[in-house]
């Protein structure tokens, strides 16, 4: 069984590898959105509208994850920006061989379920027994 304190060490370096992660997604969104507009299905209007907005939510999801008054709220928005980009996940997927040659399609593949992890370890922050995460931002 492992210490009260390492659980709380993993769920902070948790929470900073989430944040990280958004982040560096987000960051990715707005310097080369070509591939995340490919991603957006063709039925959906305003592809490169939708691939900055869901860039920048993914920044301001990044930074307020890291606050305890925001940390709750962000960890739903996380949720609720996974599910909303799944169907990019699942056009990339069907898409596979026409816009995305050079990513196998294993990973494509991978990436489906990858969704349900995520949002899973996303959920893991919503819960209110987070001591260990406000006591780390309060030092």
């Amino acid at each position: 069984m492992i210490s009260a304190k390492r659980r709380d060490q993993l769920k902070v370096a948790g929470l900073f590898l989430m944040a990280a992660f958004y982040a560096f997604t987000g960051v990715s969104h707005l310097l080369d959105p070509d591939i995340f507009v490919k991603a957006i299905p063709p039925i959906l209007p305003f592809p490169y509208a939708i691939a900055v907005l869901s860039g920048v939510a993914e920044l301001v999801l990044a930074v307020t994850l890291l606050f305890v008054k925001t940390r709750r709220w962000a960890a739903w928005g996380v949720i609720a920006l996974l599910i909303a980009v799944f169907p990019a996940n699942i056009h990339m997927y069907l898409a596979r061989e026409t816009e995305f040659p050079d990513i196998p399609g294993w990973a494509l593949l991978l990436r489906l379920p990858m969704q349900f992890i995520l949002i899973g370890w996303a959920y893991f922050y919503t819960r209110p027994s987070a001591r260990a995460l406000d006591r780390a931002n309060t030092r």
